[in-house]
């Protein structure tokens, strides 16, 4: 199952698929309440405008994220009272009436899902130089500000940050002139207050994520996973959620915790999953059939996985294949994994299915084996009348092999501390194609042997891969404890600047790659939009 491609194309078909599934109206404005508890924890500071609506709040549209850090603030500097379950109501509130509409976040999810190793993209290069120095531009890109509201934002900077013109070599510049005369206006024409999108999501109705849901994903490390989720509305948009996963090793994993459904599509839970609490950063579809996104570790957000989840009573699909390759001339057993699954199971030309081994609605076993000269490269998977593309490739051999992530990052943490230590898992995935004009097609994750080593000279000079971390057979590198080392050189920290390498055997041959690893220091401001 090729979880890269599968994500975009769920992702496309959730924005673009509307239902008819049972729906309550949207908030097309605040609610009475909703307006009740601004006005009783807002107003004294926000002056009401003449539409009633409060000056600065209704300027602004951001991400739940981004409401959770602006009401953190107004606690934090404003000393304004709130227990946690207000605070809690007050971010959905905002978060609903003042929020983004689902194609306005999409390009920027990897940022609140904390996905490890992304590079990060500038929409405009004079906006990524003038505040993405100091923070991610997604943080920037996920809120909708009016152009006065926006330059408000750089006063604000200056106010709260009076050297902010000296930091990140910010001299090299004219800061000021650029950040309040010529970026806001830009802002604004990028990431206007009114957009169509938000217009039209205010608009329709927001449909109800209860029900019965079938679930597939992938865990870097553990490998693919296949289950069952049932979600329980306990109170208006507040949800319990459990799920049954099992992995396709044999491990399987109970999950149970509470969920907040934000802005009608913006999913977050906190979840006891096996023996580790995790958090849930999940997009519901405008149509209620699908959830999708990434959970990961409440404490070591480097560490989880990728779910996708359709309901159950919903379309007949297929969703994951198990294993997502097929070798050419070698039989292999496959599972498929879908949901109303009925009917022969087709692979397409050349790949002949020698038997069928265990089959319910849900999930189809089979083995089968591709001709040895049968075509490369992707191929749509049938189970009777329901198909599916990209989730299965035949590959001959194994043309080459890059890391993901192709860049790591680790922390350094524990030892008494605060702070946990933060790995990086690494996974080794093959490729056909890509010389001589081939398009490259990726086949998916291999079993590797993974080594590490000092990346340049003055790693070696300082033995950053003595003291810098460990790496596991699964290719999870796990950092070094905190704190000066007097073993070291100077007595410095266990940091390092290493490279890692997978090794994968494909017949008589080894594939190799790698790919750059820094281990640093604690991220000891850690807010929830970084």
């Amino acid at each position: 199952m090729s979880m890269a491609s599968f994500a975009a194309s769920w992702r496309l078909l959730a924005l673009m698929t509307l239902g008819a599934l049972a729906a309550t109206p949207a908030v097309a404005a605040l609610s009475p309440a909703g307006a009740a508890l601004l006005q009783a924890k807002c107003a004294g500071c926000h002056e009401a405008r003449a539409d009633g609506s409060l000056e600065r709040i209704a300027e602004a549209r951001r991400s739940p994220e981004g409401w959770e850090m602006t009401v953190g603030r107004m606690s934090l500097i404003h000393k304004v009272q709130l227990d946690d379950g207000t605070r809690r109501t007050l971010v959905k509130v905002l978060s609903d009436a003042y929020g983004l509409a689902p194609s306005e976040a999409l390009p920027w999810r990897y940022l609140p899902e904390r996905r490890p190793g992304g590079a990060e993209h500038f929409e405009n290069q004079l906006v990524g130089d003038t505040c993405a120095r100091c923070h991610s531009y997604a943080r920037i890109a996920l809120q909708r500000r009016s152009e006065a509201d926006w330059l408000r934002l750089s006063n604000f900077h200056v106010g709260q940050y009076p050297s902010i013109e000296i930091q990140s070599n910010g001299r090299d510049r004219n800061w000021w002139e650029i950040a309040s005369r010529q970026v806001p206006p830009l802002l604004a024409k990028l990431y206007p207050l009114d957009s169509p999108a938000w217009a039209r999501w205010q608009a329709q109705t927001w449909v109800k994520p209860g029900g019965n849901w079938r679930v597939v994903g992938h865990r870097p490390g553990w490998g693919d996973y296949e289950g069952v989720a049932t979600i329980t509305e306990t109170a208006a948009d507040e949800y319990t959620m459990t799920m049954e996963l099992r992995y396709a090793d044999g491990r399987s994993e109970k999950a149970s915790g509470r969920a907040i459904l934000y802005t009608g599509y913006e999913w977050r839970a906190s979840l006891r999953q096996g023996d580790q609490d995790v958090r849930q950063v999940f997009t519901l579809s405008e149509d209620g059939s699908h959830l999708q996104g990434r959970w990961y570790l409440r404490d070591v957000d480097t560490l989880g996985g990728d779910l996708a989840a359709t309901r159950l009573a919903g379309t007949p699909a297929v969703l994951a294949v198990n294993p997502e390759y097929l070798k050419a001339g070698v039989a292999q057993q496959l599972e498929i994994h879908g949901t109303g699954l009925t009917g022969p199971v087709d692979l397409g030309q050349g790949v002949r299915v020698l038997r069928e081994l265990r089959r319910s609605a849900e999930t189809v076993v089979v083995e089968a084996r591709p001709g040895a000269n049968a075509a490369v490269g992707q191929r749509t998977v049938k189970v009777g009348e329901t198909a599916a593309g990209d989730l299965l490739t035949v590959y001959r051999r194994i043309d080459s092999l890059r890391l993901e992530p192709d860049r790591g990052l680790a922390r350094i943490g524990d030892n008494g501390g605060a702070l946990a230590t933060q790995p990086a898992q690494f996974e080794a995935v093959g490729y056909i194609g890509g010389k001589g004009g081939k398009t490259l097609q990726r086949i998916g994750v291999f079993p590797a042997q993974w080594s590490f080593a000092n990346a340049n000279a003055n790693a070696r000079t300082y033995r950053d891969a003595s003291f810098a971390g460990r790496l596991e057979p699964s290719g999870l590198f796990v950092p070094a404890a905190a704190g000066p080392n007097p073993k070291r050189k100077f007595g410095t920290n266990n940091t390092g600047d290493l490279t890692v390498t997978a090794a994968v055997a494909d017949g008589k041959r080894r594939i190799k790659a790698a790919a750059p690893l820094i281990v640093t220091v604690q991220r000891w401001v850690d807010p929830p939009l970084r």
